[in-house]
């Protein structure tokens, strides 16, 4: 990132080699897929954008998920307001019974169930278990305390269990 700051010209080519993978990964269990894409251009944008401001004590890969992760915020808040207005167009029109709706939560996978999960959970539980990071830097990431990040993905872990095991046909 210093190079970048410097004005290499091949710094940002870098970059974007060395982080595109593990930030598309984390975009793609953040957010849904057809807002995958330009979250993830938007970010890079924001990256080249503030490399002034980056402080090179810090590390770049906290600093670009933690851009991630605040436009992810952002845009599932916009989601939601849609969702919300959406689901009261369609509550207006038909409403499901409850037999319809469980057999819809049955066939849930993994990434719907993870998709459900309450935006400051699923920021934890990917950033630890998809991208392998630690609870202090996860705490610098979403702005919480390493307590908070802790107590969150206990609770995202045990929201998803639930969750699977009423998808379980076992008796």
């Amino acid at each position: 990132m210093v190079l970048l700051q410097r004005g290499d010209p091949t710094a940002f080519e870098r970059l974007l080699e060395r982080y595109q993978r593990r930030l598309f990964g984390f975009l793609l269990r953040r957010v849904p897929s057809q807002q995958t894409e330009d979250l993830f251009q938007e970010t890079w944008l924001r990256v080249v954008r503030a490399r002034e401001s980056f402080d090179p004590a810090r590390r770049f890969s906290t600093w670009l998920f933690q851009i991630a992760n605040n436009l992810s915020r952002d845009g599932a808040r916009r989601s939601l307001v849609e969702a919300r207005a959406q689901t009261r167009l369609q509550s207006e029109v038909q409403a499901p019974d409850s037999a319809t709706v469980a057999a819809l939560d049955a066939k849930l996978d993994a990434q719907q169930r993870l998709a459900l999960l309450p935006d400051p959970l699923r920021e934890v539980l990917v950033l630890r278990y998809f991208e392998d990071l630690g609870e202090r830097e996860i705490a610098e990431i979403v702005g919480v305390p390493p307590g908070t990040v802790k107590s969150r993905l206990h609770t995202a872990v045990r929201v998803l269990r639930g969750a699977a095991g009423e998808c379980d046909d076992s008796p």
